[in-house]
């Protein structure tokens, strides 16, 4: 049986450690219960936030309403033939600690997205991506319940309106579905994509090119490169990396020739954010008590006591400078709250 809490501190429910408050909140480990809650706060005119691993979030005040944080677990095979598995996850599994368990059975196509933080739920809603693979590659179906008409439904991998750092959860139908299952189709065949930032350098010092190598290329990577939650308040990538037309890009290039870039399937050219900012001069900055972080500028970080607001206001200096120096609008992967 779930217990509302009243006025929480969410330091520890959100990766960047910002210490506000919510007015309620709840934490539901089946359907059945968030079916019974979502009945009960029905009758009371409070906003509702689901919540999951808190590391795509940004709180910047005192939330008055509740916060639902789906805990469901358990991983079933839903399909197994020779060449693939199809997994059906709770939503309040580790994403990480899932990859390692897929990594672990020899079932390949989430490997490059180990380490990301946050929960298996959450990864349809931003469609997180690392290394040349986003999670809408993997993604059958995502399982929710209707918030207004407690309704359970099925979305197909068509239905969810995936594109990059996006999906019909995050526009659409944010705030009006709640994620409880997801499921996935894996590979049992050696399919390695490994041609995205310094990846395939990073496997060189690896005697074979396997899953388990793969894995622990990308966390060796992201290591290096990005601070701990645990150790420094951060969200990961706080900015989406621009993506423009082959026209405009030339036109960049042209001013600066060392400018990195990813062309893209439909034609278009991503450019890397990180790079963007720390040629702005933003690398290593700090802010009174926030800053961007000094190995990895695409990371705000909190150094401690940082408000939200504080991070906000650091975030749109930086969005400003990047308008005035290069003509492009970083959108911010974050959620503000």
């Amino acid at each position: 049986m779930f217990e509302i809490k009243e006025n929480i501190s969410l330091k520890n429910y959100n990766t960047f450690g910002i210490d506000a408050e919510s007015r309620y909140f709840v934490e539901c480990s089946s359907i059945n219960e968030i079916l019974d809650f979502i009945e009960k706060h029905k009758k009371q005119d409070l906003p509702l936030m689901i919540l999951g691993g808190g590391s795509n979030v940004l709180f910047t005040k005192f939330f008055n309403g509740y916060i639902l944080r789906p805990s469901i677990k358990g991983i079933e095979i839903m399909e197994e033939t020779k060449d693939h598995v199809v997994l059906r996850v709770g939503a309040g599994e580790d994403w990480d600690e899932f990859v390692g368990y897929c990594v672990d059975n020899n079932w390949g196509g989430v490997e490059n997205l180990s380490l990301i933080p946050g929960n298996v739920g959450t990864c349809p809603i931003q469609n997180i991506g690392a290394y040349g693979v986003e999670v809408k590659d993997v993604i059958v179906e995502v399982e929710t319940i209707d918030i207004k008409n407690l309704k359970i439904n099925l979305f197909q991998n068509s239905d969810c309106k995936f594109a990059y750092r996006d999906s019909i959860f995050k526009t659409k139908l944010k705030g009006k579905q709640i994620i409880t299952y997801v499921s996935f189709k894996l590979k049992k065949q050696s399919e390695y994509k490994l041609d995205y930032g310094n990846l395939i350098d990073e496997l060189k010092q690896y005697d074979e090119v396997n899953l388990k190598n793969i894995r622990q290329a990308v966390i060796d990577i992201r290591n290096s490169k990005l601070p701990k939650p645990e150790e420094i308040g951060n969200a990961g990538s706080f900015f989406k990396n621009p993506v423009v037309s082959k026209e405009r890009f030339k036109k960049l290039e042209a001013l600066y020739p060392e400018i990195p870039h990813y062309k893209q399937s439909d034609g278009l050219v991503k450019i890397p954010a990180g790079w963007l900012i720390e040629k702005a001069g933003w690398k290593g900055k700090r802010v009174g008590n926030t800053g961007v972080h000094e190995k990895q500028a695409l990371v705000i970080v909190n150094y401690g006591n940082a408000t939200g607001e504080e991070i906000i206001h650091l975030a749109r200096n930086i969005q400003q400078t990047i308008i005035i120096k290069f003509d492009l609008e970083l959108e911010m992967e974050v959620n503000v709250v």
